[in-house]
């Protein structure tokens, strides 16, 4: 049976091109704000690029910090894509302004440190042992488009839902490229511009619905 997947649409994100990748994942995609509809989707997917002020911004303001919070309080299954995977941390820091961010997660977003940046194009990253999202795909490569980064995990086992699994990329510093921690999970990089293997990763987590 197809899964109910919602996009949330709060005014950024590649929204077209994550619905046309999730649908090929045989779920029925849905890209809207509506509230209900986000809140009840069997999973729910929060998108983002650009500014992580202005993606909090957005997010709020259609309730959309307050549908991943109440989603999570009952288990429900949430799927962070780029700026959409930063916003779920505690706090964003853009030149040298600090944006408070949904919190699920401590750790702060922060500017990576590299020769270059954004760090754009084909990455390969480092999968724990057990992990969902990349199962059969642990030695792919995947896109990335970011300057920001959270280089630092802070949650210890035992905080929030069960042991948190993260996954590793480096960009001129190591910085958290997925976790998996129960029913949210993220990726800093683009499932859907990172070819087949982000296809496989998107059918993992529809998966898990």
């Amino acid at each position: 049976m197809s899964r109910n997947v919602v996009v949330l649409d709060y005014g950024s994100g590649n929204l077209r091109s994550a619905e046309r990748a999730l649908a090929r994942t045989g779920a029925r995609v849905t890209v809207t704000a509506d509230y209900d509809a986000a809140l009840n989707a069997e999973g729910l997917v929060v998108p983002g690029v650009g500014a992580f002020a202005a993606c909090m911004a957005g997010l709020k303001g259609v309730r959309g910090d307050e549908i991943v919070g109440r989603r999570l309080a009952g288990g429900r299954p949430v799927l962070g894509i780029c700026v959409g995977m930063q916003v779920l941390f505690a706090r964003g820091v853009e030149h040298g302004v600090e944006t408070e961010g949904c919190g699920e997660w401590p750790g702060t977003v922060e500017r990576l440190e590299a020769p270059v940046l954004p760090h754009m194009g084909w990455n390969t990253v480092k999968v724990p042992d057990g992990s969902v999202l990349f199962a059969g795909i642990e030695e792919e490569r995947f896109y990335f488009v970011h300057s920001y980064g959270v280089r630092e995990w802070e949650l210890v086992p035992g905080d929030g839902f069960g042991h948190p699994l993260v996954t590793w990329a480096e960009h001129g510093v190591p910085f958290v490229a997925a976790v998996e921690n129960g029913p949210l999970m993220a990726a800093q990089f683009h499932p859907e511009k990172s070819g087949d293997a982000g296809a496989a990763l998107l059918k993992n987590w529809v998966g898990t619905l």
